[in-house]
């Protein structure tokens, strides 16, 4: 019979990790260390704008908001409201439905 057959399987809530994993706490959020410099100015635009988006499908995705069809300009800006973020353009709000479509 072989070696593996004679393990226990875990249960589907049980942990198959070796070592247990340490968490940070109280959590801290990474220091911020500036951009780059002498990129032009469009990078630094659409970096931000990918940070914005992020956060906000981050966001949208802990509200219960899963599917992009769920996630309407107006969704998305009340969501920027309530984390209090400034309103994102069009661009960012197509841009956060990008992110949760190709997220799965």
């Amino acid at each position: 019979m072989p070696a593996a057959a004679l393990k226990p399987k875990p249960f589907p809530t049980q942990s198959t990790a070796q070592h247990p994993v340490l968490f940070d706490s109280p959590y801290e959020p990474v220091t911020k260390r500036p951009l780059p410099a002498g990129r032009p100015r469009e990078w630094y635009v659409s970096h931000n704008r990918r940070l914005k988006a992020m956060r906000l499908a981050i966001a949208l995705l802990d509200s219960g908001v899963y599917l992009p069809a769920q996630a309407s300009d107006a969704t998305i800006r009340t969501t920027a409201e309530d984390i209090g973020m400034r309103s994102p353009s069009d661009t960012t709000c197509h841009m956060v439905r990008a992110f949760m479509r190709y997220s799965r």
